[in-house]
């Protein structure tokens, strides 16, 4: 490249960001940035800068490549007008003749070296290279600018039906989709082999999403990622969307029926508690997502579900197809119970819903004492009780179910030896709770808080047990709900296996509840074994949270419940705050106080049923003409003051109780003012 005149070490005016124009030294020549960098002497030190060559040539002409000089002069010093007004006709000469002094200013509109436009203004600078403040502002706009032409382009496209309230988010969601390679799941896809596995299932949108027009916004390409596309407004109101991608070991998109769900999520469960082991699978989501079509199968007109296409019946279906083909020899029976969790509170299906109560025996196994468990001998028996347990489940309607379940559902398949009756194999079938009833602990309602409460703490405490399960030898908070303590045996040992199947709505409606679903699951299998960054340290503080570990707060020792709840707070930081534990030890205690009042008042009414008859054998007494008036009135003082004992014990109880719920109504009440006006 010819650079004319222009070399280290010659002197060349150069102008300063503040308009002065003074001499400077080149000391070097970049020529891939086209630039040259000079120093000067100034204030008994060296400075220095970066400049353009048509910046340099602008103000020096005379180093010019010699090609150039006379298209340079040409602009340096344009020729003097004529007597009219007109200027010469020929300016080369003229400049010939007198050529251009050496120090003069550059015009406000020149043209460079090449040819190039060089732009400055009077006493600025000329042609000063941009700084990266400005080229970001120019990158911005320029972005800026092709969004507002794409979204021309959308409004232009006459596929777009623009009487859809979101046609735009769907007009994006369309084209991120077409960059994508769809592999769905089959029938022909491997098996993995997972202790905890979690998988997701999408279902399609329904009548009343459809009838709205909202857009799908759940896109599952492939047989392990799930794409949620999050609408999102910028502060200038352009519409975009957040992309958010989840890796699960298996994505079922809403195409998909319950018999491939089960393929990969249920069956390799099956065999594992023929082999002494114990297996959960429990569905999780939002209400109204596809828990309950899942587990127990599709609904039909109104609220009746064909049970045979549901999770609980195709495992029974494979239950009893290994014990008469590959276990024949093994000399096991098949039972079954069916009971729901509701508020804390346990109640038999199979026994008109019969309370049941949850206890712990001394050698730290778990009971439901009273439970029914029938002994079943085919498919059919199994869909007998679903279909009776169902029908007398916990439910009530919402804005996003008709037939919303309230409780947690547990069906369990048991296999027992047949000459000692102990148990052999467990599967435990779980239809969770709705995930968004757990946002309900600020309802002025006190039962809706109560619900709300326990399906919040059941949940992470579910969470924190498959955690545990992951870990070997970490601690397990299973008294931190009922749910988790029902299910401790399924928590232990090595040949203990887990299934999650987290279900999503597609609807934009739902979108947020979708997230937290997907993140809840993501959680899960992150610390599990085989997740994303392997497995995870127990916690440090699980020598603070052990059983026997004092708290200095209580001034004793933590019970086993409110350690393992201690435990969850430590474990979920970021979802549980200390307000919430402690709404849940008021609940806890609640509960433990509401179960002794009801027990007191059952014991009443009994011993009420027995003074009934010393009552009447005191009034036969004095039928008698000549009866010991002594006798009687000494019987009757002792009867009347058993009584007044007991139900002097009773009512304090009950006021005591009475006195707690109004404290837990006033807790709950902070914490919904601590939401709305939170301390800054």
């Amino acid at each position: 490249m010819d650079l004319g005149n222009l070399k280290v070490g010659v002197n060349v005016d150069i102008q300063r960001t503040d308009g002065r124009i003074h001499s400077a030294v080149v000391s070097g020549i970049n020529l891939e940035s086209r630039s040259v960098t000079v120093e000067w002497f100034e204030k008994g030190e060296t400075k220095g800068k970066e400049i353009d060559l048509d910046q340099a040539y602008s103000l020096n002409p005379e180093l010019l490549p010699k090609r150039n000089i006379l298209q340079t002069q040409s602009y340096c010093r344009p020729p003097p007008p004529s007597s009219n007004g007109a200027n010469q006709s020929n300016g080369v000469e003229n400049i010939q003749e007198e050529p251009a002094p050496r120090k003069t200013a550059a015009p406000a509109s020149q043209v460079g070296a090449g040819g190039a436009v060089v732009v400055g203004g009077g006493g600025g600078t000329t042609g000063r290279r941009k700084s990266n403040c400005v080229k970001e502002v120019e990158k911005i706009k320029q972005r800026r600018d092709e969004r507002r032409a794409a979204q021309t382009v959308i409004q232009e496209d006459t596929d777009v039906d623009r009487s859809r309230p979101h046609w735009q988010f769907e007009q994006m969601i369309r084209g991120y989709q077409a960059t994508l390679d769809y592999r769905p799941i089959t029938n022909q896809d491997m098996i993995e082999d997972h202790q905890i596995s979690v998988c997701v299932r999408k279902r399609p949108l329904n009548r009343k999403e459809r009838e709205k027009k909202d857009p799908d916004v759940v896109t599952i390409p492939n047989k392990e990622h799930v794409t949620v596309h999050e609408p999102k407004l910028k502060v200038d109101l352009t519409k975009y969307l957040e992309n958010q991608n989840f890796r699960f070991d298996f994505a079922f998109d809403d195409t998909t029926n319950n018999e491939i769900v089960y393929r990969y999520t249920a069956k390799p469960l099956v065999e594992c508690i023929f082999e002494r082991g114990m297996a959960t699978c429990f569905a999780y989501g939002q209400t109204g997502s596809g828990k309950t079509h899942t587990m127990g199968g599709d609904f039909q007109s109104k609220g009746q579900q064909d049970c045979t296409k549901g999770i609980y019946a195709l495992a029974a279906r494979d239950v009893f197809k290994l014990l008469n083909t590959k276990y024949k020899k093994s000399e096991l029976v098949v039972g079954a119970s069916f009971f729901e969790i509701y508020s804390g509170k346990v109640f038999d299906l199979l026994n008109n819903k019969l309370k049941l109560r949850v206890l712990e025996d001394g050698k730290q196994q778990v009971q439901v004492v009273g439970l029914k468990e029938e002994v079943i001998g085919c498919v059919d028996d199994v869909l007998r009780l679903i279909s009776h347990g169902n029908q007398v489940r916990t439910s009530g309607v919402t804005s996003a179910n008709n037939h919303s379940s309230r409780s947690h559902a547990v069906f369990q398949i048991i296999l027992r030896k047949k000459t000692t009756r102990k148990i052999h194999g467990k599967f435990s079938l779980i239809d969770l709770a709705g995930n968004e009833r757990g946002a309900d602990t600020s309802s002025s309602d006190r039962n809706t808080r109560m619900e709300g409460a326990e399906i919040n703490k059941s949940l992470l405490a579910l969470k924190e047990c498959i955690r545990a399960l992951g870990r070997q030898g970490a601690h397990l908070p299973f008294r931190a709900s009922k749910l988790t303590q029902v299910l401790r045996d399924s928590f232990i040992g090595e040949n203990s296996r887990t299934c999650m199947i987290a279900t999503i709505s597609p609807s934009m409606g739902c979108c947020e509840h979708t997230l937290n679903t997907l993140r809840y699951a993501d959680r899960v299998k992150e610390l599990g074994p085989g997740g994303p960054g392997g497995p995870v340290e127990p916690p440090r503080i699980r020598e603070i949270m052990a059983p026997s570990a004092p708290s200095a707060n209580m001034g004793g020792a933590l019970s086993p419940q409110a350690s393992d709840l201690m435990m969850l707070r430590t474990g979920n930081e970021e979802e549980v705050s200390e307000e919430l534990i402690t709404h849940h030890e008021y609940i806890n205690q609640l509960q433990e106080q509401e179960e002794e009042v009801i027990d007191g008042h059952r014991m009443l009414f009994e011993q009420t049923q027995r003074w009934q008859e010393i009552d009447l054998r005191l009034l036969k007494m004095t039928e008698d003409v000549d009866y010991d008036t002594e006798a009687y009135a000494k019987q009757l003082d002792n009867l009347l003051a058993k009584k007044i004992e007991m139900m002097t014990a009773l009512r304090e109880r009950v006021v005591e109780f009475r006195h707690e719920v109004q404290e837990e109504e006033s807790f709950s009440k902070n914490i919904e003012m601590n939401k709305h006006n939170p301390k800054k």
